[in-house]
């Protein structure tokens, strides 16, 4: 099995955590296009999956997951990430972030990053960025954007959803 190949499992099991977790959590999951042709036949409170948005190249984009929830009032974005073993993927971190600020139409915005090969410092530097809200203009200044672990995912979810 390559590296690729294993990767790709390793995110789906990070995305199977998140299904799991808010499923759980009473949303119910339902594929974004089935959705979006009659939005009318399903409930308010829904995981979205491989929720599409336009990148900063102007290039169709997907996204895991976007949560929509009329009980909580919020609508969130959900991006993961996963690295088991040392890569590149390390490198898509900054066209992730400037995604996020600039090409994601929702204010707000949780990347679920987990595994441990990612390089020292790539995940600190994410999360300084977000922190420090760089490269944002005055309308992406207003996003919230969080950076959790599978554990912080976890507790927030538990703390949020109750």
């Amino acid at each position: 099995m390559g590296k690729g190949q294993k990767g790709n499992i390793t995110g789906n099991q990070l995305e199977a955590a998140v299904k799991t977790v808010l499923s759980g959590k009473g949303f119910e999951i339902v594929k974004y296009r089935e959705w979006a042709k009659s939005p009318s036949n399903f409930g308010n409170e829904l995981l979205l999956t491989n929720v599409p948005y336009t990148t900063i190249y102007k290039h169709k984009g997907n996204t895991e997951f976007l949560l929509i929830s009329k009980k909580y009032n919020c609508t969130i974005r959900i991006e993961c990430k996963w690295q088991q073993t040392s890569g590149s993927v390390d490198e898509k971190l900054p066209y992730l972030y400037l995604n996020v600020i600039e090409a994601m139409p929702e204010g707000k915005i949780l990347i679920l990053i987990d595994g441990k090969g990612w390089k020292e410092g790539a995940i600190k530097w994410l999360k300084e960025s977000v922190e420090q809200k760089r490269y944002t203009k005055e309308d992406s200044k207003k996003k919230d954007i969080l950076v959790f672990n599978l554990t912080d995912f976890f507790t927030w979810a538990n703390k949020t959803f109750l």
